[in-house]
Order: C-alpha cells, then structure tokens, then sequence
C-alpha cells in the first residue's frame, strides 16, 4: 500500500467536506428542481449565458468529448438540459448499453424492495436463491450477505479465470465475507436473481412499476452471456440522476424513501475502498481503490469533481455523475475512451473542461481536497511533466498498481519530466520523496 500523508489543515478540510456534504444532501428539497414531464419529449433548458458560463469553453467540453469515440453527452443544472449533444448517427431515441453504471440502478431496486419490506440485505443471500450457489462450503456460503453483493465484499475469488462467470463452480471461495473489497461481477449479476426471488416478479417487471412508471425512464435488461446489462436512451440515464441527485424523489414522488438505506448507499460502506458506497463511487475519500486491482491508491479518484460528486461508472466509459452541492447531473454514453474498464482519468478530464466552462462561482462553493501535484499531460503517452508551487528536492518515483517501482529520478526544481517511452499502458502513481518529509504523490494514465 502507498503511504499517504495528512495534516491539521487536510483533517480540517475532511470536516468541513463532511458537514458541507450532509448539508446539502439535507436540504436539496428546499432547492428549486425541474423535472420533465414523465411522457412526451418537452425538457425545458437553459442557456449558458443565464448561468453566467462560458460558451467558447462549452464548445470546448463537447468537441472533447466526442473526440474520444462518445455516442451521447448530457449536462443538467437544476435538471434543465444546459447541453444535450449526438456524435455520429446517434440520436436522443437511440438505445445504447448502461454496462457497469447499471449496477447502481440494480442498488436503487435494492433499496426500494428493501423499503417494501421485501427485503433485508441483512439476510443471507442463501435465503433468496437457495444453497449451493457457490462452491464454498455451507458455513462459507451462508456467511455472504445481499450486503456482502451490494459492496463488493463477498470473499468470492476474483481471480477465477472468468469472474463474470455466475455457476456454481466459478465461484470460489477466497476469504471470509467482508474482509476483503473486490471488483467481482459475477456474485453483482446475481443481484438479479436475488430482487426475483424476493420480489416474485421479473427484473423488468419490477424496474417498470418502481422506477420507470415514476420517472419516465425507459430501457430494458436484457442478457448478454452472463451478464445482464441495461439498456436505454440517454435521457433516461439523466433522469436516474436526476432522481439520485433528488436523494430517491420525483418531483414530489417518494420513489426510494428508506432515507437510512439513501444514506448508506452513497457513503463508504466497508473499510477497504473509501470511495465505495453500494454499487456507487463516491468522490472527495482519502483514498481509493480500483477494479481489478488489490491497491489501495491515495486522494480521491477524480481530485478535479467535486468532493460530493458520486457515479456511476461502467466499461467503456459509461458514466453518470451527480453533484448535490451543485445541482448538476452529467451523463455520457459510448465506446471505450481510455481502454480501462472504469476510466477514472476520462471522468476527470471531462470535470475539468466542466469546471472551465463554469467561468464564474456558482452559488455554492465547494472545498476540494488539495492538489498536491500538477501532472500532464494526463493521460500522457511518451513523456509526462510534473510542476509544484514550489522547488522541492527528493526523489520522484513511478510506481504501478502491484507496487513495482517503474523509475526512479531524483528532482530538485519546481518541475521535472519523467520519460514513458516502452511503459506500459494502465494507471500508475507518481511518488515524490522530498527530503524535507513532505511526501507528495498523484495518479497517472498512460496511453
């Protein structure tokens, strides 16, 4: 694990976050919301210039977008459409895949099956599709929770040569349930078995009366091998985050009202990934971690979103992104951006061209956690240049996810480079020394 460093001024800053956060996921009823109607293709909009941005830096936002192969982007402030924009032939009723940010809607039919009492992720998983799901043994099986899916804690082996793969003989048992944070998709998809069992209907069925009848969703689950994604019309991805960044209401209508589970499914939910609630990532965290990976990486994993920034994320850069403090919800659609399963470094590259064409202070300023490092550019390919405020003296290290120490350089100036050339492709971090104990670091993409 890389060491990270606070002090005085970062608890405080981590304070100050939390209770700005509370405040505003408190009080967002009192704020004013549009909402659009549930039929029909009227969404009322607004205008840059109403707002007081920018629209040479929106045209920038959205020519970068769709120059890393996006299908659709949507940007809402006050749930009105301050940007809608199709790249190629796609349009506002094409249908496109959801991937992995399905998975925090499948948390959202959690919470409402829960709030029926249909529920309890509590219980056992066993209760709802029986033994013998897994190849553990029945002490082992019994052990995993519907909270164990929800956070990723199953104990289940992620190594197996398919972690998609839902039989019985792919899961495998690893370690004890809820001592151990993995990216696995395989004991998530069953998620879907567990909501039919206890609800009695199909995972369609139970979307259409809970959620979509509610919001004007559209969309549908349907299966590809194991898996079993979501697909829909971008509008609709905007219109879930619409609903999450309205903590679970439409336009007056309790849709998810359990606010203790709301609460527990956008806050850390285990103590091994920081910056994972149920199904959903949450920014502004001391740390993160990634799929795939058993890294524990420092910061917050978009350091340029806000901190109250939550998503959810999917392959091939499938993002929805909502902010509370300031009431904005983004969504972007396509194929893959980056060539990672959840492009972190896309998502915040995009909150940057966001933050620029948000050219005048919005009516809630947020604190962001401190930027120790200036990296770009990021993602780099052959070379990559580091600035600080100041001239430090120590020892720069590239480091990978398993911890292999890349390079090593020693610096003594304001900035430094560091030569990629025959580096692989992934997300490494950059670690400065300095001799004065001020140790520094930040994340890395290489393309």
């Amino acid at each position: 694990m890389l060491p990270f460093f606070r002090n005085s001024k970062r608890l405080t800053v981590c304070v100050l976050l939390t209770l700005s956060i509370q405040f505003e996921w408190g009080n967002l009823s009192a704020q004013s919301y549009y909402f659009p109607p549930l039929t029909g293709t009227s969404w009322d909009t607004v205008s840059v210039s109403a707002l007081g941005w920018c629209q040479p830096e929106l045209d920038s936002l959205i020519d970068y977008v769709g120059q890393r192969n996006s299908k659709a982007f949507i940007l809402l402030k006050n749930g009105k459409i301050v940007s809608e924009h199709y790249y190629g032939t796609f349009t506002r009723d094409s249908l496109w895949y959801w991937a992995s940010a399905g998975k925090s809607l499948t948390a959202c039919l959690a919470g409402i099956a829960q709030q029926e009492g249909l529920l309890s992720i509590q219980n056992p998983t066993t209760q709802y599709i029986g033994s013998g799901w897994t190849s553990c043994t029945p002490t082992q099986e019994q052990a995993i929770t519907v909270r164990n899916q929800l956070t990723m804690t199953s104990g289940l082996d992620d190594g197996v040569t398919d972690p998609y793969c839902t039989d019985d003989t792919c899961l495998q048992f690893l370690t004890a349930a809820g001592t151990r944070w993995a990216y696995h998709n395989a004991p998530y998809t069953l998620l879907d078995s567990v909501l039919e069992s206890a609800t009695g209907v199909s995972l369609n069925t139970y979307n259409a009366s809970r959620l979509k009848s509610r919001t004007g969703m559209d969309g549908f689950y349907f299966q590809s091998g194991y898996n079993n994604l979501y697909l829909s019309t971008p509008r609709s991805m905007a219109r879930f985050g619409s609903l999450i960044l309205n903590r679970g209401e439409w336009d007056g209508t309790p849709v998810l009202s359990d606010t203790s589970y709301f609460r527990q499914m956008t806050t850390t939910s285990q103590s091994f990934n920081q910056s994972y609630g149920y199904l959903w990532w949450l920014n502004g965290k001391s740390s993160f971690m990634a799929p795939g990976l058993q890294w524990i990486f420092p910061g917050s994993w978009s350091p340029n979103a806000p901190a109250d920034m939550i998503a959810a994320l999917g392959k091939n850069g499938q993002m929805i992104n909502v902010v509370p403090s300031q009431n904005l919800v983004w969504i972007r659609m396509g194929e893959d951006p980056t060539g990672n399963d959840v492009p972190f470094s896309f998502n915040d590259t995009i909150w940057q061209y966001i933050n620029r064409v948000q050219c005048t202070a919005t009516s809630v300023e947020v604190m962001k956690p401190e930027v120790t490092l200036s990296i770009y550019p990021n993602p780099a390919i052959d070379q990559v240049t580091i600035d600080m405020q100041d001239q430090i003296r120590g020892v720069a290290e590239l480091v990978d996810v398993t911890g292999r120490l890349i390079s090593t350089q020693e610096v003594d100036n304001t900035s430094f480079s560091i030569d990629l050339k025959g580096v692989p492709k992934g997300l490494y971090v950059i670690l400065l020394r300095a001799v004065n104990g001020n140790n520094l670091s930040g994340k890395l993409l290489v393309e």
